[in-house]
């Protein structure tokens, strides 16, 4: 009897695991600069950004803080389902990380790799992704559509609570 009860006990043990998953932030049709819109404390922490975009031509933006020797991670998703998943590289926004120091860099979408998020049962494709050695300071990240349609921006790995601030 003894043993059995040992048995369950590693049974429910080892079938409990932590849910890790970006935390979500979502970009309001006000955030259309990066001073208005969300700051993101530490861009070290896993966020998902999700970016919706009525037309071509609108822009939203927000900040992720970061400090010497940090490590910035960026990647760019959609949903692998139609509309998205069927535009072409010209038609998905642009994102451009600007940082602290002004330098700027434009995520070249150079591929579409599946990838299944188990937390939101949603299969996503890669477009692009960045990883780099941060500046101390604040980035801004734009985005700036040319056809309707929605967007993640997975930025951090660190699977903790993050702090977010608006203005």
């Amino acid at each position: 009897m003894r043993a059995l009860k040992i048995f369950f006990l590693l049974l429910i043990f080892t079938m409990v695991t932590p849910a890790y998953a970006h935390q979500p932030v979502f970009l309001l049709d006000t955030d259309t600069r990066a001073a208005n819109g969300p700051l993101l404390v530490d861009g070290t922490v896993s966020f998902a950004v999700r970016i919706s975009f009525s037309k071509s031509g609108q822009a939203r933006a927000f900040r992720a803080g970061f400090q010497q020797g940090d490590q910035l991670s960026l990647q760019y998703l959609i949903v692998d389902k139609k509309p998205e998943s069927v535009l072409r590289s010209s038609q998905l926004p642009v994102v451009t990380i600007v940082s602290p120091s002004g330098q700027k860099i434009t995520l070249k979408i150079t591929e579409r790799t599946k990838f299944y998020e188990p937390f939101g049962r949603t299969n996503y494709l890669y477009l692009s992704r960045y990883n780099g050695a941060a500046e101390a300071g604040i980035y801004s990240i734009v985005i700036t559509s040319r056809a309707k349609s929605s967007i993640t921006i997975a930025i951090g790995e660190r699977e903790v609570q993050g702090q977010v601030e608006r203005k």
